[in-house]
């Protein structure tokens, strides 16, 4: 019998996309590959939880999504903590009020304070009541100290989990990937991306699109911005707009076969962001011949060591810097090499199965 796991994330998975949206897709499609039966369930619906096996839950920083849906299934579950640190960023952009309380709060006072503005601002619901009395930092360990396995995306993500949390469990790491099956094809160029700079990603102060584009406004360079703007960063978006000269272009969210003719076309994609555990848009353009710009915040270096240009998010002349540089040096192909050696959502899904093996004793 072919194991059954029920993959259980955020309710904007797929109204705010992000990259925990591509990480449950392509795990999902390549344990099927593998005789995995998975299917994707939004913590906002009602599920029912007795034909699976195992649960596996994503998004350790959202655990007022989690609680419920643990303690009505009663199965083994893991969790994939994509552990975000986004705490403070660009506070000077929030108000007087929002600083304020920055300073008076925990990181995890602060969480709790955006989960149930969240609630009170966008409707996005508390399913789990549990989760206003315990809060951030003790449903987290709850969730965790309870879980079968940890899977993060490095082991720099789990050593900064380990940092900030009282943990007792075993973990395997799981990197993230690129999907072999679409990128080893061929897409005919498009003329209006040849030797641009590209950026995908979610518009928010986390990725720090403002800054790129105060970098590279009226650079000889055409600059191509793909994405949609998060629930709470219609107003960065805006200001994103706002600030952006003639050679910057902002569009939206691309997918399919359109996305990889735009990887293959650019000549550099730049993700300065002021926090990623991975930057999957930066690994999937990496792949497809695209010399890349990143920040050396959060993760990203356990993924692109010495194979990308690394940026300060803060310092414009850094990331003016760190384009001109990226744009002007060849392509390594012993970067792609590496890729495909070990970040496929193959390699993923396999190491998935080796946590799900341990769990059901299989």
């Amino acid at each position: 019998m072919p194991v059954k796991v029920a993959f259980i994330s955020r309710a904007t998975l797929f109204s705010a996309p992000g990259g925990d949206t591509r990480q449950m897709e392509m795990t999902a499609k390549y344990l099927r590959k593998l005789g995995v039966e998975v299917k994707i369930f939004l913590t906002s619906e009602k599920i029912d939880y007795r034909p699976y096996d195992l649960i596996h839950f994503f998004n350790i920083t959202r655990p007022a999504d989690i609680i419920r849906h643990i303690r009505l299934a009663k199965k083994p579950y893991v969790v994939s903590t994509i552990f975000v640190q986004p705490d403070r960023i660009n506070e000077d952009r929030k108000g007087f009020l929002f600083r304020t309380i920055s300073h008076i709060f925990s990181v995890d006072g602060l969480a709790y304070l955006k989960t149930v503005a969240r609630w009170l601002k966008n409707g996005e619901k508390i399913i789990s009541k549990r989760y206003l009395w315990m809060g951030q930092r003790r449903s987290i360990e709850w969730i965790v100290n309870n879980a079968e396995f940890l899977l993060p995306n490095s082991e720099s993500e789990i050593r900064r989990f380990f940092a900030q949390y009282v943990v007792n469990v075993p973990y395997h790491v799981v990197p993230n990937g690129i999907d072999t099956e679409i990128t080893s094809r061929q897409f005919a160029p498009l003329e209006e991306y040849k030797n641009a700079i590209i950026c995908l990603a979610r518009f928010e102060p986390l990725k720090n699109q403002l800054n790129l584009i105060r970098a590279l406004n009226n650079s000889p360079y055409q600059v191509f911005l793909h994405g949609k703007p998060s629930p709470n960063n219609h107003a960065y978006y805006d200001q994103c707009k706002h600030e952006a000269a003639p050679n910057i272009h902002i569009k939206d969210w691309l997918n399919g076969d359109e996305l990889y003719r735009v990887y293959a076309s650019a000549k550099v994609h730049m993700l300065p962001s002021h926090f990623e555990t991975t930057g999957l848009s930066s690994l999937e353009a990496a792949v497809m011949g695209c010399n890349i710009v990143v920040a050396d915040r959060g993760d990203t270096r356990d993924y692109f060591k010495d194979d990308a240009w690394y940026a300060e998010p803060d310092d414009i002349q850094s990331i003016r810097k760190a384009a001109d540089e990226a744009w002007e040096a060849p392509y390594d192909e012993s970067f792609r090499a590496r890729i495909l050696r070990d970040y496929t959502w193959q390699r993923a899904a396999e190491e998935t199965l080796k946590a799900y093996t341990q769990v059901l004793k299989l």
